[in-house]
């Protein structure tokens, strides 16, 4: 309907510059877009605002000639001039209701916008370090960049989902020592208690509870394990129970053979095993969120020199130095010229003692990246604000200026019944992302994680996002879904196993028919629907454009309260003593499941399951 009312428009234009009613000018874009308020129709132009500097005309004045020569068109009702120069357009019923039938007939393409122009786009996200499980913040990252990159396919970004691995560095050799140390406590504490593995286990959790407890470290005589395991280390350890827990997996599948080996040979060995075992609970965890990735790209492997003898570090450098932004100081270190683009200093790159720093990774990652598609984002904590200048000029030095965007998101504030979770870093206490998904479930985890702009933070009580009631926005959201689908099996004849096995299309088809009259849609509950549904090219394109999945949830929730109060304004099916018209009950179930199928395509866009039942 907006092309067709650009058209209008421009067909009017020319009729009034034709008779002489308005002067010459060309117009681009006749501004067509949802009004606020229902009031003023259903879409109004604001052309007549944009030309008057061309026309030299007052506004109003330029409105009502294009309105006097405006041609007929048999789904406008009327059209009138308010305000400076508004031009609103009210739709006739079947015109306004037509969008139902564009929903039963598209599907899962209802809604698609062009904002990406199938542009191909890497979005990296996530990205935490192998060494310990997903917390709580990682998982907002999780339900941020896959519901983003959701919303971006259906407004035609061809999206590549993407994890980097931190796996260099000197993170990995801790991380590897942390569990061989307590590998080396289980098989202490078996040889010379005779405890089974699974009670040697328990031993050092119960060990490392009385630790945590020992807030004052007052009472050293009840965590004499973990102690032993920080003197051991030096405090340069990775010390939460998922350690202890590895150990117990490598004890389980070898032994005791690793307890006499060298201490490099076993601190290898720990090393990689370790580091593939959490990866591979890293993966387990995002799939159980419903965000499967379309590469786990490892920062060890920019280090890999392939035949040529040359690594991908070292061509992302060599592409540097040919375009003049490096150089090498007296001290032998090499730098990038960083402040050529803008920053305030320049960066290193490599250490006078050889060492690469971070930030070479970084040079060859992006590198890569844009060899394998033509736009990059990636989601960040907002910790990491400063790096983003760095990253930036890189991009743009490395000939891809424009090209490289970073999203921020805030952090994550874990609550119980509105108090505080207790957490310490220092103690290797935390809430796990996993452990968050088993206890409150994924659909109210990955709502309430997307439900905000990445901007805010979020307080998440855990009590509250459990709840079952109206007040809870992913309840409220899936109820409706539900409702619409017992609706729609009472219509049709079916019980809950039958639709089971049709599915809730069929189901829909059987109950409402091939052929339903929308223009008997004249109630506002009913146009309303209509009108929200309507919406949601618009919600998608901008949601694209400002990375902004949190509007979905926003959506979804508007468009269940408009079917709640549809449900309660408008009866659907006929009941006792309250007869329905059987063509007003068919156009009424169409508008009943083209709610269901909209709820059900943004409910899966942002990873939450649309029940049939609840």
């Amino acid at each position: 309907m907006p092309e067709t009312i650009e058209e209008l428009v421009k067909q009017a234009i020319a009729a009034a510059q034709q008779a002489g009613d308005l002067p010459e000018f060309i117009v681009e874009d006749c501004g067509v877009e949802r009004p606020a308020d229902t009031d003023h129709g259903e879409w109004t132009s604001t052309v007549a605002l944009r030309s008057a500097r061309l026309a030299r005309m007052a506004p109003a004045k330029i409105a009502q000639a294009i309105t006097t020569h405006m041609p007929a068109n048999p789904a406008i009702a009327k059209v009138e001039v308010a305000g400076p120069g508004f031009i609103n357009f009210y739709l006739n019923a079947a015109a306004n209701n037509e969008v139902i039938r564009d929903v039963r007939e598209q599907g899962e393409d209802f809604g698609r916008a062009n904002v990406g122009n199938g542009l191909k786009l890497n979005y990296e996200f996530i990205s935490a370090n192998p060494t310990g499980p997903l917390h709580v913040g990682h998982g907002r990252w999780v339900a941020l960049g896959d519901s983003m990159c959701n919303v971006m396919e259906h407004a035609n970004f061809d999206v590549f989902r993407e994890y980097y691995i931190n796996d260099h560095g000197s993170q990995m050799d801790v991380f590897g020592g942390s569990v061989a140390t307590r590998y080396m406590q289980l098989v202490q504490i078996i040889r010379e208690k005779g405890l089974s593995a699974q009670d040697a286990y328990q031993l050092l959790l119960s060990d490392r509870e009385a630790y945590v407890e020992d807030e004052l470290d007052e009472a050293p005589q009840t965590h004499p394990y973990m102690d032993a395991f920080n003197e051991i280390l030096g405090g340069n350890s990775y010390g939460g129970d998922y350690i202890i827990e590895i150990a117990l997996e490598f004890y389980e599948a070898d032994g005791d053979k690793w307890a006499d080996v060298d201490e490099k040979t076993r601190g290898d060995e720990f090393r990689e095993r370790a580091y593939q075992a959490m990866l591979q609970r890293i993966k387990n965890t995002t799939h159980q969120a419903r965000c499967d990735l379309d590469l786990w790209f490892s920062e060890r492997s920019l280090y890999v020199k392939d035949e040529s003898g040359t690594s991908p570090v070292d061509r992302a450098f060599a592409r540097l130095e040919k375009m003049g932004h490096l150089y090498t100081t007296d001290d032998g270190a090499l730098w990038f010229r960083s402040t050529t683009f803008g920053d305030d200093k320049d960066r290193v790159l490599i250490k006078s003692n050889g060492e690469y720093t971070y930030f070479a990774s970084d040079v060859a990652y992006h590198w890569d990246k844009f060899q394998r598609q033509d736009y990059s984002i990636d989601l960040w904590g907002a910790d990491h604000h400063g790096y983003i200048a760095r990253v930036t000029n890189v991009c743009d030095a490395l000939g891809y200026p424009g090209k490289f965007e970073v999203d921020l998101g805030q952090f994550v504030n874990l609550l119980r019944n509105g108090k505080p979770v207790r957490m310490s870093k220092r103690k290797g206490t935390m809430v796990t992302f996993q452990e968050l998904l088993d206890e409150v479930g994924v659909d109210a985890t990955r709502y309430t994680l997307v439900s905000k702009s990445s901007n805010q933070t979020i307080d998440f009580d855990i009590e509250a996002v459990k709840q079952r009631n109206t007040a809870n926005p992913v309840f409220y959201v899936q109820y409706a879904h539900a409702r619409i689908c017992s609706i729609l099996r009472r219509a049709a004849g079916v019980d809950d196993a039958q639709a089971q096995t049709m599915g809730m299309d069929a189901v829909a088809a059987q109950a409402i028919g091939e052929h339903y009259d929308l223009s008997l849609l004249t109630n506002p509950a009913e146009l309303q629907i209509a009108r929200k549904l309507s919406s949601m090219s618009d919600m998608i394109a901008s949601a694209a454009r400002d990375r902004a999945p949190f509007r979905l949830t926003h959506y979804l929730e508007e468009l269940a309260s408009d079917f709640h109060a549809f449900y309660n304004n408008c009866q659907v099916l006929p009941s006792e003593g309250r007869p329905v018209d059987s063509e007003l009950s068919r156009a009424r179930l169409a508008a009943c499941d083209a709610v269901r199928r909209v709820l059900a395509l943004n409910l899966k866009m942002i990873g939450v399951s649309a029940p049939t039942k609840m």
